[in-house]
């Protein structure tokens, strides 16, 4: 009884409440990061986060809430750890242990909170594209914009009209807030499954003074069909540190229902990838505005009903 979880992806926080109905177990609630954590809390597991930032900022926030004895328990598979992850804790803790492997896995066992500054967000400006970007450390590209953003925005100029536009895997929010600068009257939707990345998309809109709805979904699971006119798409093709499809066949299979007919998804990838197959048979016929070696920007557009 009284667990207190976070967990960043939202597709964890449906695993864990389809498990825990499963086997009839109640007794835990979901928090924000900044919340999860209480002047009682004496014991915290934690799978250690491949990103050194996004410990740094657990790390830090169970440093500056928790019980004075707090314990914390992180660990990962060896072959996904670092020594660096012992310096990053004990940056926050006097006291990092370290076990023998076992199974494949260690733990790292951190004691005694020092006193710390919260972690701060990554600021950025780019003077080419007049554009503020903050991201809390950890998110993808946080502190820059990517060279596949860069791609998508260098032929933004020819995106069609929208009433209603999405961000999709927004991550910091680039794209969702160049949506709502190029048009002040649109709804623009920025979505991800991160809650950091949700919140630096929110941060990153605030901060260039535009208007946008940041949301955590799995894909688009919580936007009706045929509600949307445009949907921009940078999609992530990495699980862990293996190249994976999965991810993005999904995300186009979501844009595809939200889109209506005659809506567009732009989006950009991975050139080696050869998207087009797949987007031509999710979406519709696609087009590509742009190739290269590295990456290529494609248009789909959702055909309209067909006449009766």
């Amino acid at each position: 009884r009284g667990v207190r979880v976070h967990q960043d992806a939202v597709v964890a926080e449906r695993a864990l409440a389809a498990n825990a109905a499963d086997l009839g177990l109640a007794g835990y609630t979901l928090h924000d990061l900044d919340a999860v954590v209480t002047p009682d809390t004496r014991l915290v597991l934690l799978r250690l986060p491949r990103a050194l930032e996004s410990l740094d900022r657990i790390a830090r926030a169970v440093a500056r809430r928790a019980h004075p004895e707090v314990v914390v328990v992180a660990g990962n598979m060896v072959k996904h750890m670092t020594t660096s992850q012992n310096d990053v804790l004990a940056a926050s803790f006097g006291r990092v242990d370290v076990s023998h492997a076992r199974g494949k896995a260690r733990l790292l066992t951190a004691q005694g909170p020092r006193e710390v500054a919260e972690a701060a967000p990554v600021k950025m400006f780019d003077p080419k594209l007049s554009l503020h970007v903050v991201a809390h450390g950890g998110v993808f590209a946080a502190g820059s914009i990517d060279i596949g953003t860069r791609a998508l925005l260098a032929v933004w100029d020819a995106l069609p009209p929208y009433a209603t536009a999405i961000d999709l895997a927004c991550g910091t929010g680039v794209l969702a807030s160049m949506l709502a600068r190029r048009t002040p009257t649109a709804r623009v939707i920025a979505c991800d499954v991160s809650a950091a990345a949700v919140d630096s998309a929110r941060r990153t809109a605030a901060a260039n003074g535009v208007t946008v709805e940041a949301l955590r979904d799995d894909g688009l699971s919580c936007q009706p069909d045929a509600s949307a006119d445009l949907v921009v798409l940078n999609p992530p093709f990495h699980v862990g540190a293996a190249v994976h499809t999965g991810v993005a066949q999904r995300l186009f299979a979501d844009a595809a229902r939200v889109l209506r007919p005659g809506g567009a998804l732009w989006c950009v990838w991975n050139t080696p990838l050869r998207y087009t197959p797949a987007l031509t048979r999710t979406v519709g016929p696609t087009r590509e505005i742009a190739a290269g070696g590295k990456f290529t920007v494609t248009a789909s557009v959702r055909p309209t009903a067909p006449a009766r």
